[in-house]
């Protein structure tokens, strides 16, 4: 169930798609042409087929070129909302939370246009994974790669869909998606297994009856998590029992569990996303396993188990059978987000963050099933031995290595006007008028100290060369962070907790590592990732807990700096210029008290 918002106009999604046959692969300088092979037909049997395509393609340097161009509208909006049955304000993409779900399939274009309908607030948004390969212009970040898109401006983000699987979009200025800006990607391609029907995304996500913004303002910028009350699974839920509108008038009722139907002896493809502000889950579906085979747009060799740990900003492609080990007389089961409490913030309801699995399409009881799993209480994610990237690539020379400690400064000590996370002492604070990309243009060697700019290049021989980046936790805190990378994917070298890195590399996993764009860093220890120097961009590295990216937890990475340019196209520079000319030309109505992102 999609919950829909009160009294809001909506631009309903559309789509054009320039049919051309499948018979080339796109012009591009990382291209790899392909041995001629004989095409192979997707079908629920035949999963990891894709035309001339498949799972043994190498999709950093190949993709497909499909001649499709898919256009979509979205708008901005902010209004009321009851996603649990209880009345608060929301900012959406046409008027729902979740947003429309963007589709493509691997090799299409796509041209999105975003029109800022808010009346007081500029947005940006991100499309969250994706490696907008010599495009950073349209990674969507304020202040990094574009101005803020003003009240009433509209722009336009274009892109090849070079990666294939699940992923999400969502606005990256400041704390607006924990308002309800998010929404579904999915790029049709290959599988590791096989499977009937494809259920979509399945968002699992923290909820407070109070706006994210007053919460940043009264408790979370001091360094405090705030308190929420519930969640939601595809933005749904049921109110919490003791919401009386006799005593609160916003108690309006309206809420429904999220409800998925089962056909038995079915296997279902369920797209996993976790959207939430703050919050770790624990992911499983009572009496069934689960079978995980993609994260983070990335496809693995697949395993089974009992239930899938998933944090901020991650997502798990997961295959479920639908043949119950143990069945309930009703045929219906209970689905569990699983909120790990060790791992997340304060939740008021959170064993409440449930939908049902149904047999039977015309029941309307409620679950009688029982959980058969034991929520995790590690904050370390799915085991890295389990995440086997399909396609085998090897870490093979750490061409240079930058080692961030990670510390904090509390509001009020050296000017800090709100709790700051740092890396190296310094905490990011970007300026949405003059995004880093300007700087560039510019041909500046020197970026302003706050926007935490760590510059990189390869040496020129010609040879893959590999940039590490090295988190090491040095505060006495105790939390863990997943931490994300924009353009690329990274190799997880190691994941250590309770220990400091003492140089020594000689451990680190450089055989076919666990891959994705979002890893967690154990408290007070240390992350380990590798990326392969092979896009020039600037990129953002941040916590994806709301509350920590706004608090500064963030780092950029310039990367060939001298390519930037030439690589990018001019209706994008154009674009990139108009954004920033209609941006500075309106005056704020809210001052910035955050980092920006």
């Amino acid at each position: 169930m999609k919950q829909t918002l009160l009294a809001l106009g909506a631009f309903f999604t559309a789509v054009t798609a320039i049919a051309l046959p499948l018979d080339s692969l796109q012009s591009n300088p990382h291209l790899t042409p392909l041995k001629p092979r004989q095409g192979c037909e997707n079908t629920p049997t035949s999963r990891e087929c894709w035309g001339e395509f498949g799972l043994d393609t190498n999709y950093y340097t190949t993709w497909p070129n499909t001649g499709n161009t898919r256009e979509y509208w979205l708008s901005v909006q902010q209004g009321d909302c009851s996603p649990d049955g209880y009345l608060r304000t929301c900012m959406t993409f046409n008027g729902t939370i979740p947003g429309p779900t963007i589709f493509a399939d691997w090799g299409d274009d796509l041209v999105i246009h975003v029109t800022n309908n808010m009346l007081e607030n500029g947005t940006a948004i991100h499309w969250h994974g994706l490696h907008m390969r010599d495009n950073s212009l349209n990674d969507g970040v304020p202040g990094v790669t574009q101005c803020g898109i003003r009240p009433g401006d509209t722009q336009t983000y274009r892109f090849k869909v070079t990666q294939y699987g699940s992923t999400w979009y969502h606005s990256h200025f400041s704390l607006q998606y924990a308002e309800g800006l998010f929404g579904g990607m999915i790029f049709n391609g290959p599988a590791t297994a096989d499977y009937e029907v494809d259920l979509g995304n399945l968002f699992l996500s923290d909820w407070g009856h109070t706006e994210a913004f007053h919460l940043w303002s009264t408790v979370a910028k001091g360094g405090r998590p705030p308190t929420l009350e519930t969640g939601l699974i595809n933005g749904t839920n049921t109110i919490t029992p003791n919401c009386n509108p006799a005593t609160d008038a916003r108690c309006v009722g309206q809420g429904a569990k999220h409800e998925i139907i089962f056909k038995e002896n079915t296997t279902y493809l369920i797209r996993l996303v976790n959207p939430a502000v703050d919050s770790v889950f624990d992911f499983s579906i009572d009496q069934h396993d689960l079978t995980v085979i993609a994260q983070d747009l990335v496809p693995i060799k697949p395993y089974t188990t009992d239930s899938v740990q998933i944090s901020m900003g991650q997502r798990y492609d997961i295959v479920v059978t639908a043949k119950p080990k143990n069945k309930t007389a009703d045929g219906n089961y209970w689905l569990r987000a699983g909120l790990i409490a060790g791992c997340s913030g304060p939740n008021l309801n959170a064993a409440s963050i449930t939908g049902i699995v149904r047999y039977d399409e015309d029941s309307t009881a409620l679950p009688s099933s029982t959980n058969h799993n034991t929520i995790s209480t590690s904050c370390l994610g799915e085991p890295l031995a389990s995440l086997e990237p399909y396609l085998e690539l090897n870490v093979t020379n750490m061409f240079n290595t930058t080692l961030e400690n990670l510390g904090t400064r509390p509001q009020g000590v050296d000017g800090a006007e709100w709790f700051q996370w740092t890396l190296n002492t310094s905490s990011l604070h970007l300026d949405p008028s003059h995004p880093t990309l300007e700087h560039v243009f510019n041909n500046e060697s020197i970026f302003p100290t706050p926007y935490n700019v760590v510059g990189v290049q390869p040496s020129g021989t010609g040879e893959q060369q590999w940039q590490v980046l090295i988190i090491q936790d040095q505060t006495q805190i105790g939390a863990a962070h997943p931490i994300h990378l924009h353009g690329h994917d990274f190799w997880v070298l190691a994941a250590v907790p309770q220990a400091t890195f003492n140089g020594d590399t000689s451990g680190f996993n450089t055989a076919n590592p666990s891959r994705r764009d979002v890893a967690v860093l154990p408290g007070r220890g240390y992350l380990a990732i590798a990326f392969e120097l092979d896009n020039p961009g600037a990129w953002l590295v941040h916590c994806h807990i709301a509350w920590h990216a706004s608090q500064g937890l963030s780092l950029e990475f310039v990367e060939s700096q001298s390519k930037i340019r030439s690589g990018l196209l001019q209706r994008d520079i154009d674009e990139f210029e108009r954004t920033c000319q209609r941006w500075t030309g309106w005056p704020p109505v809210h001052p910035q008290e955050d980092s920006g992102i």
